[in-house]
């Protein structure tokens, strides 16, 4: 083995060389630190507002990607699904984007002016000179138009359609005016009456004062909603003329029952309505044909009655039973029904036992209380050969039950399709094929 040494000089050169090379002052080594300092600092800044927006987008992409798992599928989050609403601002932003649609309807008529005179009862038999008595008497001295009603409405197309209940404008001779929540006025026109609903439709015509440029007016509408899809339990919301002097007036309640079987009067009018919406939202004299809405803003009902006997119990039309009407008028110009011209009853067990039926279930033919007709002249029923007493226990198949009653089967038919009744006659069953005939108002 070799034992190299370097001369002493290059040995001392290299000292001097290593020395000179990592010698630093303190003034050096401060800003160096310093240097570091500032370097880091700059980084650690970067890097965090990287990573904090990374983060942030990484939990609301989480939150959608969840969002999207619940609701089944993939659907456009919205901001309220994100940030819900509380109830008391849902029912604010309802009323807000709803009211302009929602429309008092007056009814006026020509009434007649009476005035006071006095004469004498004598005077005919006697020429009026031998009594002075006079008594006072009434006579017509021309006629003025009053208001004699009034009711709501709501708007459910841009030129001026209105859906409202049929007995807000029974009269005939009346005149019926829109008011809008601006307070602007406008005559309208019956378009149809249903013949089973409580339901008429009304359309705004012009003002004979409106402009070219003022009639071509877009009307603020309603959404229309599902009634199918209602649930016991469930916000609604009612806007009203409430007693004919509180334009848009406004209650909150629940929706209370469904499936109600309810016989309406008004004024002398009278109708049987099957399949209807209970519920607590207060509807007064003057709602009538108002809209009661869900959350979403949706119309899911026509208001139409109340039970006098109990407190905040209302009623409503379900509003697909209005849809078809809608549909009708825009394609027929008119409203018409499948017609099979019977009365009936629904059988039960107590209906059974007072008229010792076979059956507990079916739709007994009979008179109606003030002897009218069981089965009308010339109706699809009489040309089949139905009579007082019949049975008719299914059509197409359909068991004919409380729940599911004769009328709520046939809606779901056409004039002029033939059926197929399972009938009880004499105790005996028969299969008959009725052709529906046609009902309108």
């Amino acid at each position: 083995m070799i034992d190299y040494k370097l001369p002493k000089s290059k040995v001392l050169k290299a000292k001097s060389s290593k020395s000179k090379l990592f010698k630093f002052s303190r003034k050096d080594v401060f800003l160096f630190f310093l240097l570091n300092v500032l370097i880091s600092s700059l980084f650690g800044f970067l890097s965090g507002s990287l990573s904090n927006r990374y983060f942030y987008e990484a939990i609301e992409h989480f939150g959608q990607y969840n969002s999207e798992i619940l609701l089944g599928g993939k659907k456009e989050v919205k901001e309220e699904d994100l940030y819900p609403l509380t109830q008391e601002e849902l029912v604010i932003k309802v009323v807000r984007e709803v009211s302009p649609a929602v429309v008092s309807i007056i009814v006026s008529k020509e009434i007649p002016i009476m005035e006071e005179y006095y004469y004498s009862p004598f005077e005919d038999l006697f020429g009026g000179s031998f009594f002075e008595f006079k008594i006072p008497g009434y006579r017509q001295s021309g006629t003025e138009k009053k208001e004699i009603g009034g009711g709501t409405g709501f708007i459910i197309s841009e030129d001026g359609m209105v859906l409202t209940n049929k007995h807000v404008v029974l009269d005939e001779e009346a005149e019926y005016t829109v008011l809008t929540l601006d307070g602007s006025e406008f005559p309208a026109e019956i378009l149809a009456k249903d013949p089973v609903q409580d339901i008429a439709i009304l359309q705004i015509k012009e003002n004979n004062s409106t402009s070219s440029k003022e009639s071509l007016i877009s009307f603020p509408q309603v959404t229309l909603g599902d009634s199918d899809d209602i649930k016991v339990g469930q916000t609604s919301i009612a806007i009203g003329y409430a007693l004919g002097k509180y334009q848009n007036a406004i209650s909150v309640g629940v929706i209370s029952g469904l499936g109600r079987t309810i016989t309406a009067s008004s004024g002398g009018f009278y109708e049987t309505l099957e399949d209807i919406i209970q519920t607590d939202a207060a509807i007064n004299r003057g709602n009538s044909g108002g809209p009661l809405l869900n959350l979403k803003g949706e119309v899911i009902g026509i208001n139409t009655a109340i039970d006098i006997e109990g407190q905040n119990i209302g009623f409503t039309i379900p509003i697909n039973k209005a849809k078809r009407d809608i549909e009708q008028i825009k394609t027929l110009g008119k409203i018409v029904y499948p017609f099979l011209g019977v009365r009936y009853i629904i059988i039960d067990k107590e209906i059974q036992i007072e008229n010792d039926l076979p059956v507990d279930y079916g739709a007994l033919i009979i008179k109606g209380q003030n002897d009218e007709v069981a089965v009308f002249s010339g109706s699809a029923a009489e040309k089949a050969g139905l009579k007082e007493g019949d049975i008719i226990l299914e059509l197409d198949g359909n068991k004919i039950t409380s729940e599911n009653s004769l009328a709520k089967i046939i809606m779901k038919y056409e004039p002029q399709e033939t059926v197929v009744l399972k009938v009880l006659k004499g105790g005996q069953e028969e299969i008959i094929e009725v052709v529906l005939g046609e009902q309108s108002e």
